[in-house]
């Protein structure tokens, strides 16, 4: 997804600059990550929970001014409509023996069979990709040392990616709306994605360990907070910076990857 120019507020703030985000695969692979997150069972979907934590995303991207693709509305049309028909109260049974039309017309049954066919098709690519890596390590020649690559693989305790960044930004947002003071003085900034990215590198490689992730956000502005949340995706694009959790759903942690000069 791209994001182009931005202005907000009493900030103006040039973004010539664009972030594609290679982790989104559509709709249906946030919903699946949503329910591993969350340890659903996909057979029995939560549709008011599951739309809840879908509208969060949606909003945190929203926030960035994100290119939303169409495809991600309309499944957040969908969601709301599922969820709109469970909240209506069941028909009355009649004794006429309907009672098996009834069970068999549940909203979520499509949606379900989406993401099931989704899903075997997702770990099918994973399995092709892994042995398509698996190939890639076979070479005519000595064995080489590969210890360093595992050592680095230890590094992060768990695999952190886009969504687990958008859901940081999601709590922070809401953080930040609550802890906002009721009355604030409004100052011009002007900040680019690239001086933001070199202030966060200077600030983790001064202190030489690793910040809580809402420690980078000290400011309540809208644009602040775009700008830094897209700087910290950009260095780990680059493969500048560490960002670790320990758990599901714990804060996360970020740090320098490569020590100061």
């Amino acid at each position: 997804m791209d994001d182009g120019c931005g202005k907000n507020g009493g900030m103006d703030v040039q973004l010539p600059y664009s972030v594609k985000i290679e982790a989104f695969e559509g709709p249906l692979d946030l919903l699946l990550h949503l329910i591993n997150r969350y340890e659903i069972d996909i057979y029995d979907i939560p549709v008011a929970q599951i739309t809840e934590q879908y509208m969060a995303y949606i909003h945190a991207m929203q926030e960035l001014e994100l290119d939303i693709a169409s495809e991600y509305l309309v499944m957040a049309a969908t969601l709301l409509a599922i969820k709109s028909k469970m909240l209506l109260p069941a028909p009355e049974e009649e004794d006429d023996g309907d009672m098996e039309f009834d069970e068999a017309d549940d909203p979520r049954e499509e949606l379900m069979q989406r993401l099931l066919e989704y899903k075997k098709f997702k770990e099918a690519a994973r399995e092709l990709k892994r042995r398509e890596e698996e190939r890639a390590l076979l070479f005519t020649k000595p064995p080489s040392d590969l210890s360093a690559y595992a050592d680095e693989k230890k590094a992060a305790p768990l695999d952190v990616n886009v969504y687990d960044m958008l859901g940081a930004l999601s709590k922070l947002l809401r953080r930040k709306k609550l802890q906002k003071p009721m009355r604030t003085k409004i100052t011009r900034q002007d900040i680019s994605v690239e001086k933001r990215m070199a202030e966060i590198l200077h600030e983790l490689r001064q202190t030489n360990e690793r910040k809580n992730f809402y420690e980078l956000f000290p400011s309540y502005d809208r644009s602040y907070i775009v700008v830094t949340f897209l700087a910290i995706l950009e260095l780990m694009k680059q493969n500048e910076i560490i960002i670790e959790q320990e758990r599901n759903f714990s804060d996360l942690f970020i740090a320098a990857k490569h020590p100061a000069v």
